[in-house]
């Protein structure tokens, strides 16, 4: 598959990497019978979109959406309480204050999906 510098085509180049790394995967996870019929694995979920940012203030929701997940999902009660996210990095930086978003007890639907 060529994947030429100027190829804007996300789908193949998303198939290519996710063949690639399912590959590298021990097997023996449960799968439905449905995903063993089409050869696929369990860790990828199956639509995909592509997106591109559009400007500024739609990286910065993205950033958002990402950061308050964990909390979304019942994982922590505040964005700061997940370890695992870039969160604490832009902390440092200044981008985000420690207590951004508040806990799971506020208001949090500006940032679901819409």
């Amino acid at each position: 598959m060529d994947l030429a510098e100027d190829d804007a085509d996300f789908a193949p180049r998303w198939r290519l990497i996710k063949t690639i790394f399912s590959r590298g995967l021990p097997a023996g996870e449960r799968i439905s019978a449905s995903r063993a019929g089409k050869a696929e694995r369990g860790i990828w979920q199956r639509r995909y979109w592509e997106h591109t940012l559009r400007d500024e203030k739609d990286f910065a929701r993205h950033v958002d959406y990402i950061h308050f997940n964990p909390v979304k999902h019942g994982h922590v009660k505040r964005v700061k309480d997940w370890p695992y996210s870039s969160f604490h990095r832009m902390v440092k930086l200044g981008i985000y204050p420690l207590d951004w978003a508040g806990d799971a007890t506020d208001d949090a639907g500006a940032f679901g999906e819409r």
